[in-house]
């Protein structure tokens, strides 16, 4: 099985910035993409950004141009860069894992806090 460390999170005003860091630990296939999803208050739960093994990435309409997904192979580690930050960045950020040949894995979540 593969475990997710997630940390990063925290509290920033509108414009600052913030990277998100996952590590993955056990039993990794690849190839793999892994990426982030967040849940704002009092709604579901939505995709951020994803990156596969080979580096091609995604992300969402609403980050597009503020933020970066990357990944260090060599450490089963992906990374979250998070700038200009607005008030409706603020969730808990999850971090997952999935192959074509196993279950999805996911983080425990962190918060992250923007106030205006």
């Amino acid at each position: 099985q593969v475990q997710l460390m997630e940390s990063g999170g925290g509290l920033v005003q509108a414009g600052g910035s913030l990277r998100l860091s996952c590590a993955a630990s056990g039993s990794i296939f690849s190839p793999n993409h892994m990426g982030w999803y967040r849940q704002p208050p009092g709604k579901q739960r939505e995709l951020v950004a994803v990156i596969t093994s080979g580096g091609t990435t995604n992300y969402s309409d609403s980050v597009k141009g503020r933020f970066t997904i990357s990944r260090d192979n060599a450490k089963n580690t992906v990374y979250l860069q998070m700038n200009s930050l607005k008030p409706e960045d603020t969730a808990v950020y999850y971090c997952y894992l999935g192959a074509t040949y196993s279950r999805a894995y996911w983080g425990q979540g962190t918060q992250v806090t923007v106030s205006s």
